[in-house]
């Protein structure tokens, strides 16, 4: 809940702030932020005429995740933690996502940091993304580096 509460405003804040395309230094060039809309998907691939299909398909994903994430929940803390944090992060992406239904114009998901040095920049992301990436580095953790218990053969 808080991943969510924390993308939907800071979208909410940069679009009252900022014009559309606006950038401002935040640290030097290293970090701005630039308001942006991606129609498409990570790292700005596009859907084209799909935007619907996408949509559905995010629905369905966030319905999977939730799901895997009820059934995990007594698990490592890794893990719980991991999937709450990808969960969050796709339900703030989705609340975006959802507006293709409501509006008669989809411009996309509100994304705003912006890294990189001089006109070297990485993809234009939102807390969602950072929320994403942090719940799967999270699970990988676990993944690689957790304790696992030996497999003992059964013997009849």
């Amino acid at each position: 809940m808080m991943v969510i509460l924390a993308d939907q405003l800071s979208k909410i804040w940069i679009k009252n702030h900022f014009s559309l395309w606006e950038s401002r230094e935040i640290l030097g060039t290293f970090i701005k932020f630039s308001h942006v809309k991606n129609p498409g998907i990570a790292f700005g691939l596009s859907v084209g005429e799909f935007g619907m299909a996408v949509t559905i398909l995010s629905f369905a994903a966030t319905l999977l995740i939730a799901y895997f994430h009820w059934q995990e929940r007594f698990n490592h803390p890794l893990i719980v933690t991991g999937l709450a944090f990808i969960l969050g992060g796709a339900i703030g992406n989705l609340i975006d996502r959802s507006t293709i239904f409501f509006t008669e114009h989809y411009e996309g998901v509100v994304d705003f940091i912006d890294i990189g040095i001089g006109t070297s920049r990485w993809y234009t992301f939102n807390i969602a993304d950072t929320a994403v990436t942090v719940g799967i580095i999270l699970y990988l953790l676990h993944t690689l580096f957790t304790h696992k218990p030996e497999l003992v053969e059964q013997h009849d």
